[in-house]
């Protein structure tokens, strides 16, 4: 038997055997309707790993993503650098950057750094108008989930030099020039989602199911963040005070152990809550990040609260560093309730 979906409904049809090899089964006649479809027509089979076959009415499958032309009305490298983020997001090939009176300097610089800066792309045709680029990377390369576990390896990693900057007052200077490596990798992660959305091989390519990808995606949206928050606490790091000897071994150091603990706390949370979802079917540790993301968030607010009473610019600074540690746990919370609805919908 295979089941045919039919808007509202879906309909059952049984299969019939045609030769000594082939097998038929009828569609829908609303459905061929519809789609301007008659007796004789050509319709058009994809079948995917997952077990769905596809039944499309159009010509191709995807080809839309081959290339996409854009024409760049207004100057300066913004309009360049929006253009390629918002084709590059969306699964685009090859990037065509049209301008009628011609590109800057500016913006040809812009859309050459750009293209280094994300996976896979470069620069492949250039003229006084015209700007080509072209993502080489093919999906049958690339790991969405080696892509994610090193998403959360920089994000953890950033936010540790960032705390320890804020607690120990070591340097972070190079914690804010990271996030670009955090940014490109969540955006290769979200340019292969949403081809998928249009493109139904991308998934066989890539080697996963739908809800795997939609899961990583969501994954990868808060990891992000957990790596933007490590750039607020590393520039609120840079803006401590230097140690004295009446406030800072007297009266902030306790905080600042505290606040080194609720960090750590706060990345545990993300480290579980993604090994969880990595896992697929690991309820308890998805359970006990969610847990930990309650006390880290509760430990977090009371020693935010400790700092507002004191009344010095540096205990005022730091509570931006303690707000930041909630919002990270925060984040590996969301990340675990993911993991938790993966776990309970099981192995598809």
């Amino acid at each position: 038997m295979i089941a045919v979906a039919s808007d509202p409904e879906m309909q059952t049809r049984k299969l019939q055997k045609v030769g000594g090899s082939t097998y038929t089964v009828s569609i829908p006649k609303r459905w061929a309707r519809d789609h301007g479809l008659d007796a004789g027509d050509e319709v058009h089979l994809y079948g995917h790993g997952d077990g769905s076959l596809v039944v499309r009415g159009s010509e191709t499958d995807g080809g839309r993503l081959d290339g996409v032309r854009i024409a760049v009305e207004c100057e300066g490298g913004e309009a360049v650098e929006r253009a390629l983020r918002a084709a590059y997001a969306s699964g685009f090939e090859e990037i065509e950057l049209v301008a009628e009176d011609g590109f800057s300097d500016d913006q040809r610089r812009t859309a050459s750094s750009l293209a280094k800066t994300l996976v896979g792309t470069e620069v492949v045709e250039e003229s006084d108008d015209r700007l080509a680029v072209r993502n080489l990377l093919d999906p049958d390369d690339v790991s969405v989930r080696q892509s994610l576990i090193q998403l959360e390896f920089v994000a953890l990693s950033m936010h540790r030099s960032a705390t320890a900057a804020a607690t120990e007052r070591a340097n972070a200077d190079h914690v804010p020039g990271r996030d670009d490596e955090a940014d490109r990798l969540c955006a290769m992660i979200t340019r292969h989602f949403r081809r998928s959305l249009t493109d139904f091989g991308e998934l066989d390519r890539l080697g996963l199911d739908r809800t795997e990808l939609v899961e990583f995606r969501l994954a990868a949206r808060q990891l992000e963040r957990v790596a933007d928050h490590a750039v607020d606490i590393a520039r609120t790091a840079r803006a401590l005070d230097s140690p004295n000897e009446s406030e800072t071994p007297d009266e902030l150091a306790p905080l600042r152990d505290d606040l080194e603990s609720v960090a750590d706390a706060s990345r545990r949370v993300v480290d579980e809550a993604t090994d969880a979802l990595l896992d697929g079917d690991a309820a308890e540790t998805a359970h006990g990040a969610l847990d930990l993301r309650d006390e880290a968030v509760a430990d977090g607010e009371a020693l935010n609260r400790a700092l507002f009473e004191r009344a010095s610019d540096d205990a005022y600074r730091l509570t931006t560093v303690a707000d930041s540690l909630v919002r990270t746990a925060e984040c590996g919370g969301n990340v675990a309730e993911v993991a938790v609805q993966s776990a309970i919908r099981g192995p598809e």
